[in-house]
């Protein structure tokens, strides 16, 4: 049977609060109505209270939206619900902050509670841009609340920055990435614009008024790559890079196919084999946390093969690659022959090396198709 557990468990709470213009988040600002988002506390509570993790966590990541959105006492009272439910204080423990919402007495509150992570959603430090993404921050809330930040005594601080932004050029990019490291931030991660369905963006691509040119995108993501190892940011994955000591810990345990359990509405999970999720919509998924049944949607049963081939792909995406002794270590049903056919086809092809026979790392080009990879290697199997 294939390795699923180990002393490690995440915890990942979603909170459907967005600075975006979701229902739900508009709601809660228009009419901020306290018996609303005390159903919404009760809940997460009440979910917490019941789950009964089989470990205490090592890592909690409270993102899937903007959590501090909420004030100050209810993100208190969520931390305390949190710790109490899991085992005491996690090693890491990051919090998801948009510019606008990052105060010192949130940012007070999550320090007494033992947050040691912050990842700030920057995205662009250009206002054009900003506009472009509809971002509800310019950039001197940016540097106001990164100054917060750190006043308040947090030692590991990320920074998000998207990249391939519609009209975009090199230069642009360039000097977002200096913006980026003038403030010193521990973290930095990269990610190219994703066009995400029902949005204003999506709409203007589908109906031809922006295109996508992946030569434009390959280029802006090497620059990314050169510049910010130069800084003595190392790239550990596709698109995140830090300085010595500062992994994002969980994301290394998700992309190692680790387990984590998810709470709060829309919540992912990977659990004792299974993968799943939790009701996206909210009436249900409170009926759920109070009758303290698990209502779990996308309910997967993983097989020792599933969870080898995730490994594998999303093993590759980070720098230190995948190594064939601790595969086979882990997963009694290693296909030696077909995955050692596969790996010297990358290499081969100039898109991975073999370092010492055992490890198998993606290079620059295997980078720039890394999804391309993933879908070859499943077709190989």
């Amino acid at each position: 049977m294939a390795e699923t557990t180990s002393r490690r468990l995440g915890l990942y709470c979603h909170i459907p609060f967005c600075a975006s213009s979701c229902d739900f988040c508009a709601f809660y600002r228009e009419k901020p109505y306290r018996s609303d988002l005390e159903s919404y506390l009760d809940g997460m509570e009440e979910e917490l209270d019941w789950m009964e993790p089989d470990r205490p966590f090592d890592t909690i990541f409270w993102g899937g939206g903007t959590p501090t959105l909420l004030p100050a006492k209810d993100l208190e009272r969520l931390g305390r619900a949190v710790v109490e439910n899991g085992g005491g204080r996690a090693e890491e423990w990051t919090v998801e902050m948009a510019p606008s919402t990052v105060k010192p007495d949130k940012l007070e509150v999550l320090k007494a509670l033992g947050v040691n992570r912050i990842s700030m959603g920057v995205q662009s430090f250009n206002e054009h841009f900003l506009e472009i993404l509809g971002r509800r921050h310019g950039s001197r809330q940016v540097y106001q609340a990164y100054d917060w930040i750190r006043q308040a005594g947090f030692t590991n601080v990320n920074l998000d920055l998207m990249i391939a932004l519609p009209g975009q050029g090199l230069e642009d990019l360039l000097e977002d990435l200096e913006e980026a490291c003038q403030l010193e931030p521990d973290h930095l991660s990269a990610y190219g614009l994703t066009f995400e369905e029902d949005t204003v963006l999506w709409a203007k691509l589908a109906k031809g008024e922006l295109r996508r040119d992946e030569d434009r995108e390959a280029d802006l993501y090497e620059a990314v790559w050169d510049f910010l190892p130069a800084h003595g940011y190392h790239q550990y994955e596709i698109s995140n890079f830090c300085r010595p000591g500062f992994h994002c810990r969980h994301n290394l345990d998700t992309w190692r196919m680790k387990e984590w359990i998810g709470v709060g509405p829309a919540a992912a999970s990977q659990h004792e084999r299974v993968r799943y999720s939790n009701a996206a919509d909210l009436p249900a998924w409170l009926g759920q946390t109070r009758a303290e049944v698990g209502d779990r949607h996308d309910v997967r049963l993983l097989t020792d093969s599933e969870l080898l081939e995730d490994a594998v792909i999303f093993g590759l995406r980070m720098d230190e690659g995948v190594s064939i002794n601790e595969l086979s270590r882990r997963f009694p049903n290693y296909r030696g022959e077909a995955f050692s056919a596969f790996f010297e086809f990358l290499k081969g092809e100039g898109l991975a090396t073999i370092v010492g026979g055992d490890r198998v790392k993606l290079t620059r080009s295997g980078k720039l198709l890394t999804d391309r990879i993933g879908v070859a290697f499943l077709n190989s199997l």
